[in-house]
């Protein structure tokens, strides 16, 4: 068979987010983001001119990512295969020229690129840098548009080097009877062809084909290349590392929840190994287990990352860089989230003093006799002579900057939660004697199990999924009754609880507003006030609760926790719906709180902040662990058989590069 026949004759399975791995003939969008891809072969046309080794290694390298960008993201949902009908995006004629450098460039760089989302700019005049083998955090405000950005860069929307594979893990993978295992394994297009061409090649040979020794040969160099004997036991590490056991990880896809097919998505994604590969939330969907295994896997990622991510150890531990998504500009800073906490707050207030000076100048010059106009052109040509002194000469040739604007004051995003403190109350406040409970045709959760707590409890449940963290929080409600032992309760009590379904239960049709008027008879501006505090912005108390995000959702179900005044809060995953300064927040309050507490979250840093005693569920019981959360975290990881890694080591060493 020749070359051409071969080649026309393949198949291309088409591995990406939330895509099943037999999909070679569907339709192929050429819009979507490519993740890994198969080498491919050179079908030569009868040439008019034979074509130099160079030629050829060139018109592969063309080929190769023409498939690239061939092979879709097909996915569960609609993901970014919408960005053209609702964003618009500009650049500057410097970056759409095309170029020989691009070709063989291993960063991207685009500058002064905009973007625009119905209308509201996103982006104005704003530069992305990322530079191979960095591992970037990328950090701001919730709805500014950093998952945006993400889908731009996935979709290649900008200027992206050919030689950059770039890889978006965005949405859960599709159910079927597809194992979880096999769907990681057939994610590597190359190395599943390899081996399908090699059983041919070797059937062939059996049959007394001697033609085919040498191309039999290239296949098992190539296999033994990439790794392909070890790509199963690999597989399986990055499963077991998310928390699938042996029998889950031989389990079809069609069988798994959405969270835990979301668990196979990252996987896959972490299987391939791409040039860039880009993280949305990665952490939103494990428990706490899990989230320690992948920051530790990360800390020895070689290939570039960018991340966005609430949860700061997290940031900590796995990145090298931050990027700041303000002001719709984006700025960078070297070393991980807790440095560029520091170094932001002394830019911060550079840029505070930089303005007052402007808005002295200002008066100033309107004192001496000038208009506002007259004074703030004047200003304006200050501040484009001080930027022009601070540009390269090739920036000046390549960049147009556009007209100076003057300096704004840094908006300043402060969010304070407070609950309010109970009364005394006389123990027992509540707790679980002897308990015993099991779901009707499956292995008992607990057995004989006892816990106790008062007001000035901090208590933090630890254990993977499905070992009985939800189940022993319902124990505790009175959700559900035990088989066997009691649940004690002081009559008094009363428990507030908040987790990431919270905000499911508020009436689509009523405001925020109107939701706490009706429910604890508030005037209009209280109701506002407490909305506030709880970090809801002014203009979401007026709109109907159907059309709020998550996030917003999550504070008015905060605001109305607080207005409950519980003794007790129990909170579950508390912080898959905020933003990293309204946990700080969520920290604080925790902190001053004086009832007690009780926390299931996979988030290290609220875990930490709020010093709670650690409780793990395991052997059908729950017990105060010894030792501390690293003790917990070293521990687990051994158990994985995993290589402790020195979380911020590289992220700290690089702010003195």
């Amino acid at each position: 068979m020749s070359n051409k026949t071969r080649g026309k004759n393949k198949k291309v399975d088409a591995i990406e987010n939330g895509a099943t791995d037999d999909v070679a003939n569907d339709d192929i969008a050429t819009d979507e983001v490519a993740t890994k891809f198969a080498d491919v072969e050179i079908e030569e046309e009868t040439p008019t001119k034979k074509l130099t080794h160079k030629e050829k290694k060139k018109l592969k390298k063309q080929q190769e990512y023409e498939r690239t960008m061939e092979m879709l993201t097909k996915a569960g949902g609609q993901g970014h295969s919408e960005l053209e009908s609702n964003f618009t995006i500009s650049q500057s004629q410097t970056q759409q020229r095309g170029n020989q450098q691009l070709d063989n460039a291993v960063d991207i760089k685009v500058e002064n690129f905009s973007i625009a989302a119905k209308g509201k700019e996103l982006f104005t005049n704003a530069s992305l840098l990322i530079a191979q083998g960095r591992r970037y955090g990328l950090v701001g405000p919730n709805g500014h548009g950093k998952t945006t950005l993400l889908r731009h860069i996935a979709k290649r929307a900008f200027n992206i080097p050919p030689t950059i594979d770039v890889l978006y893990c965005e949405q859960e993978v599709i159910a079927d009877d597809t194992p979880a295992v096999e769907v990681v394994l057939n994610a590597d297009v190359k190395c599943k062809e390899l081996q399908a061409e090699c059983k041919k090649l070797e059937e062939l040979t059996e049959q007394g084909d001697t033609n085919v020794q040498n191309r039999l040969q290239e296949v098992y160099d190539e296999l033994k290349a990439i790794g392909a004997d070890s790509a199963e036991p690999r597989a399986r590490r990055i499963l077991a590392g998310l928390g699938f056991n042996r029998a889950m990880q031989n389990r079809a896809t069609k069988n798994f929840s959405g969270g835990w097919r979301m668990r196979v998505s990252l996987a896959r994604a972490l299987f391939l190994e791409p040039t860039l590969l880009l993280l949305d939330e990665p952490t939103n969907h494990l428990d706490l287990n899990a989230v320690i295994w992948l920051d530790n896997y990360l800390q020895g990622w070689k290939k570039t990352l960018l991340v966005v991510s609430h949860d700061q150890s997290f940031l900590d531990n796995v990145c090298t860089d931050v990027i700041h998504l303000d002001q719709q500009k984006l700025f960078y800073y070297k070393g991980n989230y807790s440095m560029f906490k520091k170094m932001y707050v002394q830019k911060r207030k550079e840029m505070v003093k930089a303005y007052e000076k402007q808005e002295k100048r200002l008066k100033d010059l309107k004192a001496a006799g000038q208009s506002k106009k007259q004074a703030e052109k004047k200003q304006k040509e200050t501040l484009t002579r001080k930027q022009e002194k601070n540009r390269t000469k090739m920036q000046k040739q390549e960049e147009d900057t556009g007209p100076t604007e003057l300096l704004q004051r840094p908006r300043e995003y402060i969010v304070k939660f407070s609950f309010p403190d109970p009364p005394p109350l006389q123990p027992p406040i509540l707790g679980l004697q002897n308990v015993t409970f099991g779901y009707e045709g499956q292995k008992p959760l607990f057995i004989d199990a006892d816990f106790g707590i008062d007001l000035n409890s901090r208590v933090a449940i630890l254990g993977p999924n499905g070992v009985g963290k939800s189940t022993f929080l319902k124990l505790l409600m009175s959700d559900i009754t035990s088989q066997k032992g009691e649940i004690t309760k002081n009559h008094r009590l009363r428990i507030g609880r908040f987790d990431q379904h919270s905000g499911e239960h508020l009436t689509a049709e009523e405001t925020p507003a109107e939701y706490l008027m009706r429910l604890f008879d508030l005037p209009y501006e209280k109701a506002r006030k407490q909305l506030g505090t709880f970090g809801l912005s002014s203009h979401a108390h007026t709109i109907k609760m159907k059309d709020l995000s998550g996030g917003q959702k999550a504070r008015v179900a905060l605001a109305e926790l607080c207005l409950n005044a519980p003794d007790v809060l129990i909170l579950d995953e508390p912080t898959n719906n905020l933003d990293i300064e309204s946990i700080d927040a969520l920290a604080d309050a925790i902190n001053d709180y004086k009832g007690g507490v009780i926390i299931v979250s996979h988030d290290e840093r609220l875990i930490r902040d709020t010093e709670c005693c650690l409780y793990v569920i395991e052997n059908q019981q729950i017990n105060a662990i010894d030792g501390d959360f690293d003790d917990y975290r070293k521990e687990l990881l051994e158990s994985l058989g995993e290589v402790i890694n020195n979380p911020s080591i590289a992220a700290n060493a690089a702010v003195l590069q």
